[in-house]
Formats: structure tokens, sequence, C-alpha cells
């Protein structure tokens, strides 16, 4: 944050302007599931790119739209409350080095989630996050930020989930969630965590603690993809970032873009 308010990664914000803030809330509930996924979102538009990311219900208020829409984006960063902080340095280093940019000149990966309905477009996204894990079979996954589609999905890749979440308390089949995550963090051999993470502050514990037992860190990010890809190859092994509009906001194909370093890459 610190580094961006002073132009080091691409202009000084206090010369650009947020154009837009968007509050999103939305629910969800897949088939053939027993959870409805209730999601909090602000949004920021900067030029051409958005920055996202989730908050906690009650967290923030719509009126954030009108206080900050059409300020310098200095202000967002310096004064706004947590969450859209996030959003708006999201948007930020989004607009200094785009993902497609990061594709083209092949740090990334793109990889397109099909039209359909809310359920193949999950399972889609939910495996192209999956493909990012390199493990043995039995492997312990600390899953930090539970969606039953990629609990499946860990598993289809051999690995056995640690799910962890602060507001559910077992999986579609029945696996118990605890929201100790540093348990979880003591007893994984790998790590996949929700850019969520970086609106609840949790983030520095994650990476901190990844980095400290030599184990690989995959970050799945709505919230934040631009601003998670900052720590690829100091802490991050592996990130799969989806700028909005979100796999949820759509029916037809919309791309994510998955990143590796050497050490985490993968099939």
């Amino acid at each position: 944050m610190a580094a961006a308010l002073a132009g080091e990664h691409g202009p000084l914000p206090s010369d650009l302007i947020a154009t837009s803030v968007f509050w999103i809330h939305h629910g969800t509930r897949l088939a053939g599931g027993d959870t409805t996924y209730l999601n909090q979102y602000v949004l920021v538009r900067l030029g051409g790119s958005f920055g996202g990311c989730a908050f906690e219900a009650g967290e923030l208020a719509p009126e954030v739209c009108r206080d900050y829409s059409g300020q310098p984006l200095d202000v967002l960063l310096r004064e706004a409350p947590r969450p859209l902080r996030i959003a708006a340095l999201d948007a930020y280093l989004a607009h200094a080095r785009p993902h497609r940019v990061a594709a083209e000149e092949g740090d990334a990966e793109p990889a397109t989630l099909p039209s359909g309905t809310p359920e193949t477009r999950a399972r889609a996204r939910d495996a192209a996050i999956a493909g990012l894990l390199d493990v043995e079979d039995g492997a312990t996954v600390g899953l930090i930020g539970v969606v039953n589609p990629l609990v499946a999905a860990i598993r289809e890749r051999g690995g056995e989930p640690l799910p962890c979440d602060f507001n559910l308390r077992q999986t579609q089949w029945g696996d118990p969630v605890t929201d100790d995550m540093h348990d979880v963090l003591d007893r994984a051999d790998a790590v996949v965590a929700t850019g969520m993470t970086l609106s609840n502050g949790s983030f520095d514990t994650i990476l901190e603690r990844c980095r400290h037992r030599g184990i690989p860190l995959i970050v799945y990010a709505q919230s934040g993809s631009a601003v998670a890809r900052a720590f690829l190859g100091s802490g991050v092994t592996a990130l799969s970032a989806e700028p909005f509009p979100f796999s949820q906001f759509s029916a037809e194909e919309t791309v994510l873009y998955r990143y590796r370093t050497a050490a985490g890459a993968a099939a």
C-alpha cells in the first residue's frame, strides 16, 4: 500500500480518479447443495480496470458508493475502510498491469470458464484452482475459505482437505469445518486460501506461516487478485486470479488467469 501511494508500481494514485464504487450483496445455493452462500463485494472502477474485495455482512454500508465514487484514488487508499482500500489497491495494480497483459507476456495462463449454469461454471473454476496443486496422494490441503466444489476438486487431485471457514460448520458431504486457522496452518502439507483473507486481515498470518514451514500457498482470488499477485515468489507459490466480472455474475464465457512460480509448477 505504501509503495503504491509512493508511485512505485505506476502513476501516483493522487493523479487518478476512482470513477465508480459499487456495493454488491448476493446469495447463491448451488444445485444439490444445502448451503446458501451470502456474499458481499465492494468494487472500484479505475479507467479500464476493476478492483474487488469481499467483506463480512454489515462491515460496509451502501453509502460508500456515494462517499468515494469520483474521489482521487489516494483518498481511498489512505482513508477508506479496509475492504475498500484493498479493492482500490487491486484496481490500481490491475490498471498498472492488467492480467490479460501478463498472459500476453507469458507470465499467466488464461483459463476460459465455459458458458452455462452456475454449477457448470463453479466446477470449471474450482477444477482450474485445484489444478494449481502439486501434491502427493493423501497430502493434507488446508482450505481457508470453503466452497463445496473446491473441496471436491481437491479430492479429485488426490488431496485430503482440511476445511476452515468463519461462516460454515460442515461441507456438503458432512466434513467438519473448523474456524481455527492456526490448527490448519500447523497440520497442512499445502494451503489453498481465498483472496478474502486480504479483507479480513488474516493473509499476513497465512503468508508468514507458509513461508516459515516452507509449504506451498495457493491463493484463489476474486478479492484482491492483483494484490495477491504482488506476493508471487515471496510466499505465494501459485494464484488463480479472477478479475471482475466474477464467474457467478455471468452465464457467458469468462476468463481467469493462473500464475505459478517455479516451485509451484503443476499440470
